[in-house]
């Protein structure tokens, strides 16, 4: 059985604090407003480490979908990447981007994102990727059984804007993936930050949502088998995608270093198992107890719209 575990939107700070040259007259102001407004009282740093320590070796692979940094700082990337390497040391590691990783036109120009986390993005089907502001992608590591296709939706948005799309070139390369001999015979494990099935208004989605989630959905129509995982909510969360050959399991993951009364959103890490013929062990949640000392088994609430 392919054992991995699944965390996101881990916000990672400056250490040094907020650089202000950095973030004044662009998007990030409203980042940091939120900062000190809310975000900064429930992102906690001592229950991120308690999380990433309690990824083991009792999983194959970590997988991380999304808003590993909080303003796309540079100070933000070395950190997340220093702690991303210290969990690499035990288990494989592979990320996608979530919208605060490219939070201005200039960071996809320079290629941020990619310059920090492109080792944990080596695909196995390099020719089949395209460039996109967060790097070259769908990026696809075959392991064992299973093939993990790590997608961006994180693209720069207005400020107070946080929603995602995916676009035509980089659906199209997802078709073919999934097309690849290689990977027909795996269990698909997809990775996208924003949620792939959002029932709400147009203008909600757009504003908030995957912009394109629709179009995601149609290319994901004709599984039998595999696994969808995102983030961006904040919330642990999973609902079902209904397929021309049946359904497949769609996840959401929680912050990962949130402090929250409710069970569904403190931080925590999902885990997952797939067996050689591709059936998936019932997911399961580890959220840390209020304390912050330890990880409890919880539930993943499930809801027919995944929000």
């Amino acid at each position: 059985m392919f054992r991995f575990a699944h965390i996101s939107d881990l916000h990672v700070l400056s250490p040094g604090g907020v650089e202000w040259r950095a973030i004044l007259f662009n998007k990030r102001i409203a980042g940091y407003l939120n900062l000190v407004s809310r975000r900064g009282r429930v992102h906690r740093r001592a229950y991120l480490d308690a999380v990433l320590g309690a990824v083991t070796g009792d999983v194959d692979h970590l997988v991380v979908t999304g808003d590993i940094t909080n303003l796309a700082l540079e100070s933000e990337f070395v950190a997340a990447r220093s702690l991303l390497d210290e969990v690499a040391r035990r288990v494989e590691v592979s990320v996608v981007p979530g919208n605060h990783d490219i939070y201005l036109p200039s960071l996809a120009r320079r290629q941020r994102f990619q310059h920090h986390f492109g080792h944990f993005l080596r695909s196995d089907l390099p020719e089949l990727s395209v460039e996109l502001p967060a790097g070259r992608f769908p990026c696809v590591k075959l392991r064992g059984g299973v093939a993990i296709i790590g997608l961006s939706s994180a693209v720069p948005r207005p400020p107070f804007v946080s929603a995602g799309f995916l676009g035509r070139e980089q659906l199209a390369a997802l078709e073919s993936v999934l097309a690849h001999p290689e990977v027909t015979r795996r269990t698909p494990v997809v990775l996208v930050h924003h949620p792939p099935v959002d029932h709400r208004l147009r203008l909600a989605q757009v504003h908030d949502g995957l912009v394109d989630a629709a179009a995601l959905r149609r290319s994901l129509g004709a599984l039998a088998r595999g696994l969808v995982l995102f983030g961006h909510l904040h919330r642990r969360i999973r609902c079902q995608l209904p397929t021309t050959r049946g359904a497949v399991p769609v996840v959401g993951a929680s912050g990962a270093a949130l402090d929250h009364p409710d069970v569904s959103v403190r931080a925590g890490l999902n885990r997952y198992g797939i067996d050689s013929d591709g059936t998936l062990a019932p997911p399961e949640a580890l959220v840390l107890d209020p304390a912050g000392q330890s990880l409890q088994p919880a539930p993943i609430p499930e809801r027919p719209g995944c929000r």
